[in-house]
């Protein structure tokens, strides 16, 4: 097996959705940081975080992947940093849980296909873990209104 056939992802959940992203993309996980509203924010946009002295905009995981609101006050738990935009931009995406590191062959992914619930156009792969599905986001199709804006 080859390198290039070696994929890397983290999983996380969001709602009852398992996703992954390219551990490539993934920069940095943190506890939920809190953000600061910005008028006239898109609505799934949680607002502004202070990163170290860097300002990054953080997505609402659920509301991005059109999941239900969480029953807990604030949402997801954790808060992802992923680099999208061909690594130009640092963008939060907040999640309830990060479920695990999984290194995989590339042909156990399943190429973009239909599910219920999920928007295509997000979907890179699908792939199984434990006997469950766990989709391959395209983080910067996900993320692509804040990239644009």
């Amino acid at each position: 097996m080859s390198d290039a056939a070696v994929v890397r992802l983290l999983l996380f959940r969001v709602g009852s959705l398992v996703c992954a992203a390219d551990v490539d993309t993934v920069r940095e996980i943190l506890p939920r940081l809190e953000a600061t509203r910005i008028p006239g924010a898109m609505p799934f946009v949680s607002g502004l975080v202070n990163v170290r002295g860097q300002l990054v905009t953080v997505v609402e995981g659920w509301r991005a992947l059109a999941q239900p609101e969480p029953d807990e006050e604030g949402g997801g738990g954790t808060t992802v940093l992923l680099q999208v935009g061909g690594g130009r931009k640092v963008i939060g995406l907040t999640v309830d849980e990060v479920v695990d590191l999984l290194t995989l062959d590339a042909s156990a992914l399943e190429r973009r296909q239909a599910l219920a619930g999920v928007d295509p156009t997000l979907v890179r792969a699908v792939g199984r873990r434990g006997g469950h599905l766990f989709v391959v986001l395209d983080t910067d199709a996900l993320l692509a209104p804040i990239l644009t804006s």
